[in-house]
């Protein structure tokens, strides 16, 4: 039996198609799990802790790779509205619920307590909680 290792999880199929495309067109079998249930009942995404994306454990090394240049690719795409900056990064939002939720997972390490995540502007600060696109090419 091979055992599988959850590389991402996604709260929406949009995000966990692509990735899957992704790496199944670099050669590298994976899986997508809890795909159904997050895309009928929304609601039970942190419950179920999202849609997981699994991959075999000895491809872990090729899939890191294949992670680290598509999220580079992708985020090169992405424009600050505020400054057209791209240096945006995934940062963990600086609210109360996430420390409250950082010190239940410490606590209660056996379960995973869900933490807001936002993309911030690392030149003007901007956040947004989806990748703003390039609107470079609109104006």
């Amino acid at each position: 039996m091979m055992e599988m290792v959850t590389v991402r999880t996604f709260d929406n199929y949009f995000s966990a198609n692509i990735l899957l495309g992704r790496l199944q067109e670099s050669g590298i079998e994976c899986y997508l799990f809890d795909e159904h249930t997050v895309t009928i009942d929304p609601l039970l995404t942190n419950a179920i802790g999202g849609i997981k994306l699994s991959v075999r454990k000895e491809d872990l090394a090729m899939v890191t790779g294949v992670l680290k240049e598509f999220d580079e690719a992708f985020l090169q795409a992405a424009r600050c509205p505020r400054c057209h900056d791209n240096n945006i990064l995934l940062v963990p939002k600086q609210a109360a619920g996430n420390v409250i939720a950082s010190i239940l997972t410490w606590l209660f390490s056996s379960y995973a307590v869900s933490i807001e995540n936002v993309y911030q502007c690392q030149q003007c600060g901007y956040e947004s909680k989806t990748l703003p696109e390039d609107n470079t090419l609109h104006n």
